[in-house]
């Protein structure tokens, strides 16, 4: 018969608890605490007409994963705000969400609050995806824990300077980039331009202002430049302004919109302007058969909503939570704790990574974090956005 004296027996219990208390903190196993992951929105800021729709995919594939039992049985608990496209204000909800709430991840929105950051998210290893496609950002020499699942906006600019080469009267087109006036805007400018000019083409910059309502000066530019396309580096409804303003003046160019104005709303606000626009599109319209709506259009279903209302850039957020989610999984699957290191190291091994059709497989490796190298060209044709070519990759 055990007689076992009550020191003895709370000592036992004190050292069990302890051991339940460690295998709780641990990341690895299935079941636990919930993995916290950071995010910034704009929801009221300059962008915000694109980055409601992507805010709302990132948090419903949060939560529609959490309701289908977790990531191998943990739950994402995503810590988020609007930060109205402030720099100052992403940096301290940064701040705040790494150093109070400990978050082990992180997605981020625009391209200037992102550069701003990736020095602090390299030094704190926080894996860190966000909405900004700056070629930057993708190279782990510069960015080591910054991930892109969008084609870079300099793949994405030279993708269309090769279509506009090639559709060209004569081989060698001016090309006008119209863009936001912000390191968002100015991206992909340098590396399109050298491409450009080591091809027998021209680029010119014009910033469009802020909040203009009228863009004659910008295109009296553009004309006198002779251009023969305008590519829009910007988001959809001062894109939507400017091509109506294309069509008042009557100018013979081509508009081609990388993925920013690629979007349904864009066509909505330009109306019979949007037509034959063409568009830089890595992600899949939900209008498209991608394997990956199924699950997207159900759950927006059970929820009252609608994903062609939604669009693209809600599947955009969705996917864009969806892969870090899957570098979270192979963490826990692999019995490792969930930290930033772990996630890096999970995500750099990701090869081919097929996201049900809504991009082009995914491949990070050490020495490269642009995971997307291709899209699809897409034409505005009776007011919806039809696929003109498969994937297309940059030339180099």
């Amino acid at each position: 018969m055990l007689n076992k004296s009550p020191k003895r027996l709370w000592l036992f219990m004190l050292l069990a608890l302890a051991g339940v208390l460690a295998l709780s903190a641990c990341g690895g196993g299935g079941g636990g605490e919930a993995v916290k992951v950071g995010a910034i929105f704009d929801l009221t800021g300059p962008t915000s007409d694109v980055g409601t729709p992507y805010a709302d995919g990132v948090r419903d594939y949060v939560a529609w994963v959490n309701e289908n039992g977790g990531i191998e049985g943990r739950q994402i608990e995503l810590v988020s705000a609007d930060y109205s496209y402030k720099v100052d204000q992403a940096e301290q909800l940064y701040s705040q969400y790494t150093t109070q709430d400990n978050v082990v991840a992180f997605q981020g929105w625009g391209t200037g609050d992102t550069e701003a950051l990736r020095g602090r998210i390299a030094a704190d290893q926080i894996p860190f995806m966000s909405a900004s496609y700056s070629a930057t950002l993708g190279n782990p020499e510069e960015a080591p824990y910054n991930f892109l699942v969008g084609t870079t906006y300099s793949d994405q600019f030279i993708i269309a300077i090769q279509w506009a080469i090639e559709n060209s009267s004569d081989g060698s087109p001016v090309i006008a980039l119209l863009h936001h006036d912000s390191p968002f805007g100015l991206s992909p400018l340098e590396d399109g331009r050298a491409y450009a000019e080591a091809n027998g083409a021209t680029v010119i910059d014009i910033a469009m202002p802020g909040g203009a309502t009228d863009f004659t000066a910008e295109l009296t530019q553009v004309q006198d430049a002779g251009a023969e396309f305008i590519v829009i580096q910007n988001v959809s409804s001062p894109a939507a302004t400017l091509v109506k303003d294309v069509k008042r003046l009557g100018l013979d160019v081509q508009v081609i919109c990388l993925n920013w104005c690629t979007d349904e709303l864009f066509v909505s606000l330009a109306g019979d302007a949007a037509e034959g626009v063409i568009g830089a599109s890595p992600f899949a319209f939900p209008s498209s058969d991608a394997p990956a709506l199924k699950d997207i259009r159900a759950y927006a279903e059970s929820k009252g909503k609608n994903v062609d209302e939604l669009g693209v850039h809600y599947v955009q957020g969705w996917t864009t939570m969806a892969v870090m989610a899957e570098g979270i999984r192979e963490v826990i699957k692999n019995g490792q704790e969930v930290t930033g290191p772990n996630i890096k190291a999970a995500l750099e091994s990701m090869s081919n990574f097929d996201t049900g059709g809504i991009t082009a497989p995914l491949t990070f490796t050490p020495t490269d974090h642009a995971g997307n190298k291709a899209l699809k060209l897409v034409q505005v044709s009776n007011g919806q956005w039809v696929e003109m070519t498969d994937y297309i990759q940059a030339s180099k």
